[in-house]
């Protein structure tokens, strides 16, 4: 099996078994990032809007009674049962829901008015693919939205913080820094027009039974958090609690680019 087929089947069977987590989960349901998400356009009701690695709907679930429509998009067929369920339970009939890969997006060119994608980037095989799909299906004038953990600009700790989620949860690829989103966002066509920063606290337990780590695992990890140099402890902001992690620090970026007209 290919690698990129590998890592694609690699989120498929994490997310599949673990939707039902992430629809529950406080740090996607809620979050300041989602309300600037909504705040963040000048809505009048006709937009067409492709929510790209739906995850649990909670973007979807968001902007439905503020576009005219919604397609939840995902690669896992589990992920999509589950937030349709969540999404229409909420009373939204304008969402549709179809699997599929961000870095094959089965559309047309310049079909939605705005295309999102949250907290789901750094699961993709090929992050440059994904932008050169969302540019191509977003419809000249429109927008491109998009909500990402980042790692720091150091080496040294972004090496740190991607070991860790991987270690965390196999099917994640790797947390861009924002410097690194900018170029690759302008190198695909985008032009770049508002950027905010979200610091993000992760309680170690629930951030590891959002992914069903083993215990053993689990243990492992908070050693090697515990017993990081200092500087990574204090620049991840990592608690200690009765010898355990008990929480840290990271950080999410919201970036809105647009498709500016020819």
């Amino acid at each position: 099996m290919k690698e990129e087929n590998r890592s694609k089947a690699d989120v498929q069977n994490q997310f599949g078994k673990n939707a039902a987590n992430y629809v529950s989960s406080n740090i996607h349901a809620k979050g300041r990032d989602l309300e600037r998400l909504k705040q963040i356009l000048e809505w009048n009701g006709t937009e067409s809007v492709l929510d790209i690695a739906t995850g649990g709907g909670h973007v979807a679930n968001a902007l439905a009674p503020l576009a005219r429509k919604v397609t939840a998009f995902d690669l896992t067929s589990e992920m999509l049962v589950a937030s349709e369920k969540f999404v229409k339970g909420n009373g939204h009939a304008n969402v549709d829901f179809i699997q599929g890969d961000a870095e094959e997006l089965p559309f047309g060119d310049d079909s939605f008015d705005v295309a999102v994608c949250r907290i789901a980037a750094h699961h993709f095989s090929n992050v440059s693919t994904f932008v050169q799909e969302a540019y191509r299906i977003v419809k000249k004038g429109g927008v491109f939205l998009l909500i990402d953990n980042t790692a720091p600009e150091n080496d040294r700790m972004d090496k740190f913080y991607n070991e860790m989620e991987k270690r965390r949860d196999y099917s994640h690829q790797r947390a861009l820094k924002k410097s690194e989103w900018l170029c690759l966002i302008e190198e695909k066509g985008f032009e770049l027009e508002e950027l905010y920063r979200f610091p993000k606290q992760f309680f170690f337990e629930k951030w590891c039974e959002t992914m069903d780590v083993p215990e053993d695992e689990k243990h492992a990890l908070s050693e090697v958090m515990l017993q990081a140099p200092q500087d990574i402890k204090q620049k991840f902001r990592i608690e200690e609690k009765n010898g355990t992690v008990y929480s840290f620090e990271a950080e999410a970026i919201l970036l809105k680019a647009l498709k500016k007209e020819s």
